[in-house]
């Protein structure tokens, strides 16, 4: 019996095609940004529900807001109000493109 890969070993062998990687790339910011989103409600201690509460919206919308694969981008000012009930400030700024 063939053992199976590990989640670790699928990505590294994902990250090797380029056009798998240029996309894993454009991702990674919205990806880091919603994994912080999460961890900072959970260090909270609130559930998706409980946050909605504070937001005056439906669970159903954070679970969205903290989704990758949610097919729209939430506007900044949600963004801000998320962290503002958390006793946090969005910072948004640029960095130069990866050289290509």
């Amino acid at each position: 019996m063939t053992e199976r890969p590990s989640l670790k070993e699928m990505r590294a062998k994902a990250l090797k095609n380029p056009e798998v990687k240029a996309e894993y790339d454009a991702l990674a910011s919205a990806f880091e940004m919603k994994r912080q989103m999460i961890a900072l409600r959970k260090a909270a201690g609130l559930t998706q529900e409980e946050m909605a509460e504070k937001l005056g919206t439906k669970r159903s919308n954070i679970s969205r807001l903290e989704s990758m694969s949610a097919s729209n981008s939430p506007s900044i000012a949600t963004i801000e109000n998320y962290a503002r009930v958390l006793g946090y400030s969005l910072r948004v700024g640029f960095e130069p493109a990866a050289a290509r």
